[in-house]
């Protein structure tokens, strides 16, 4: 794929994620144009890969690039960025008591943070979200709202 069609891939599946559900998130997108195999993408989940790049199937300079068109296009579409902390599915309690252990799990090789955050961070679309809970209001919600309007 050349950088022309990646750019292109990224903005569509950042732009058909803000649409469905109000932001996009950077695993998703790379799930989305085929650069991350879900199946790959769980087993990090999981904690059965030690971290996210190694299963991707293009090499770190493409991960740099799409990365930074998620960038691009979350500022050009004015999106507000969200930090998210991963952690690790399927952690039993080894005792019966207590909060389970949290395990955060790691985006790249060398744990730098500001990679690791740049791969954590949602894009957020506030003004997608917003007309999203109006869709989704309840009748007894709308009865409230007009109420409180008169």
């Amino acid at each position: 794929m050349t950088d022309t069609e990646l750019i292109s891939a990224v903005h569509s599946a950042m732009y058909h994620q803000c649409q469905s559900r109000g932001y996009a998130a950077p695993v998703d997108v790379l799930m989305d144009i085929g650069v991350l195999p879900k199946k790959k993408y769980e087993d990090w989940r999981f904690g059965r890969v030690s971290y996210l790049e190694s299963v991707c199937t293009v090499n770190l300079r493409k991960l740099s690039f799409i990365m930074h068109q998620m960038r691009v296009y979350a500022k050009k579409a004015e999106l507000k960025p969200s930090f998210c902390y991963y952690k690790q599915w399927g952690v039993n309690k080894k005792t019966g008591q207590g909060h389970k252990p949290v395990i955060p799990l790691r985006f790249s090789k060398n744990g730098s943070p500001e990679i690791e955050k740049s791969y954590a961070t949602h894009f957020v679309d506030l003004k997608r979200t917003a007309q999203r809970k109006a869709e989704t209001k309840t009748p007894s919600e709308e009865n409230t709202e007009l109420q409180e309007q008169s």
